[in-house]
């Protein structure tokens, strides 16, 4: 099966990102393959590179980064969400003028219409409130 997934939730605040990534995890574990990863609202905060969350907590940053890279998921974040919480790619941060641009490697910046093809390509779609 083919699935999308829809994440909302803040990485610090709510447990969609713990919840959405297990799921993840339990479904390429079955053979099953995920079109796309789509971070909105909130759940965008876990690609700044200038978190620090404490060492006794999983890094979700890294944990993303990691099943990202190992099964090559296709991790989009909403623009305008990013832009509301300060999280730049190097073409943002030239636009607006800032001096430095703070999104994790692995992670990539797009608009809702990854989200809207991801939903017509997948057999579901999955979503992963705050």
């Amino acid at each position: 099966m083919n699935f999308a997934l829809n994440i909302q939730g803040s990485p610090y605040t709510s447990n969609s990102l713990w919840s959405a990534l297990n799921f993840a995890q339990a479904c390429l574990n079955e053979g099953h393959r995920i079109h796309r990863v789509f971070f909105y609202h909130d759940a965008v905060l876990v690609a700044n590179t200038l978190q620090a969350p404490p060492q006794d907590e999983m890094n979700l940053t890294s944990a993303w980064q990691i099943l990202g890279q190992r099964y090559e998921l296709d991790l989009c974040l909403c623009v305008a969400s990013c832009l509301r919480r300060g999280i730049l790619n190097d073409s943002e941060a030239q636009r607006f003028e800032k001096t430095t641009s703070n999104l994790a490697t692995g992670f990539n910046i797009s608009g809702l219409g990854q989200l809207i093809e991801a939903s017509l390509v997948s057999d579901r779609v999955i979503s992963f409130g705050a």
